[in-house]
């Protein structure tokens, strides 16, 4: 009888999922990231980019969950002593977001987001470049907006907040505003 009760039930979401409506796309722009926490108080903020790929899952009209995939380059400039640094730490962030609609096209997102290291240097203006110690994965919270056009073209507006610390040794944590632009496929 359970494992009638669980067939039954596994037959069910499946259905379900296969009944939503799943939209796929793709997406790149602008981060604007910096670096909260100890010893970053001459650590200013590294404007670079971000691209990736987009999925749309409609749960109901009003809710949808969107997960992501997207390489982000994030971390921080620097000028010591005259000379200036660049602290990259680009990550692939996977946020797994829910999406509620407000009005037709805008929806406001939110959710946990996990990234993996890998780029961790410190490269200086006269082209040196040298590794940094970081962990390998960083835990952070992701809010934003997006507004999606019945032609399938979107735009995001999303910040993250880091809430696992970039080294073992250091209480530092990634800040990342981001705008976006992308294309829904289907």
């Amino acid at each position: 009888m359970k494992t009638t009760f669980l067939a039954f039930l596994a037959f069910m979401i499946t259905y379900n999922i296969k009944a939503q409506d799943i939209s796929f796309g793709a997406k790149a722009g602008a981060n604007f990231a910096s670096i909260s926490g100890d010893l970053t108080e001459d650590i200013d903020g590294r404007t670079s980019f971000n691209a990736g790929v987009v999925a749309n899952i409609g749960i109901s009209e009003k809710f949808s969950i969107q997960p992501e995939l997207v390489y982000s380059a994030q971390g921080g400039t620097a000028n010591i002593e005259g000379e200036d640094f660049t602290i990259k730490l680009d990550y692939i962030n996977v946020p797994v977001l829910a999406d509620f609609n407000i009005v037709k096209g805008l929806s406001i997102q939110a959710g946990p987001q996990i990234g993996f290291n890998i780029t961790s240097e410190v490269d200086a203006d006269g082209g040196e470049s040298s590794e940094i110690e970081s962990e390998n994965i960083e835990f952070s919270l992701a809010a934003g907006a997006q507004y999606k056009l019945d032609q399938g073209l979107f735009f995001q507006a999303r910040y993250g907040l880091g809430i696992t610390d970039t080294s073992d040794f250091l209480s530092r944590k990634n800040n990342v505003f981001s705008l976006s632009i992308g294309y829904f496929f289907n």
